[in-house]
């Protein structure tokens, strides 16, 4: 960095810490010319935005909060932590994010959500699940549960057996 008093571009960072609820680096430096020191904060350049493709065509921006307010939602009072929550929505955002450049179509990320949800929380699952498949009958709900207590559960960190992307050749 170049410091601001003698525009030298030789200095150190003396300390680090995470600012903004970790958005936000704050790095103390001092110049190795002057010895004045400075703060310099560093933050992640959202450089293009996703856009959320709806069910009706139109676009609106990602974002976050959407994803953590629909799995509260589906959580209820069912005693899941905060911040469980919150990573589930955080994975899912790097996922789309690392996937896609533009443009996510709805219902991709309510899939991922629902995948996730599945390992956190049946009850939030099925409740979830009801309301982005759009089940509107018993017999439709049913068959949700059938499947969800016949398909083994993988865990988070299991890699799929049929998993193209998850092959080690």
């Amino acid at each position: 960095m170049i410091c601001p008093f003698c525009n030298a571009n030789d200095d150190k960072v003396i300390d680090s810490r995470p600012t903004e609820g970790g958005a936000v680096i704050r790095r103390r430096r001092v110049c190795l010319k002057c010895d004045r020191r400075f703060s310099t904060y560093e933050r992640v350049e959202q450089a293009s935005r996703l856009m959320v493709v709806k069910k009706d065509g139109s676009r609106v921006p990602f974002n976050t909060e959407n994803i953590i307010r629909g799995v509260s939602n589906a959580c209820g009072k069912r005693p899941i932590a905060e911040d469980i929550k919150r990573n589930l929505a955080e994975q899912v955002e790097e996922e789309l994010h690392s996937e896609f450049e533009r443009e996510v179509p709805s219902a991709t990320i309510g899939e991922r959500v629902m995948a996730k949800l599945r390992h956190v929380d049946k009850i939030a699952y099925i409740r979830f699940a009801t309301e982005h498949l759009q089940l509107s009958t018993l017999e439709e709900i049913q068959r949700e549960l059938d499947d969800l207590s016949q398909r083994p559960t993988e865990g988070p960190d299991q890699t799929s057996l049929f998993d193209p992307k998850s092959s080690p050749h």
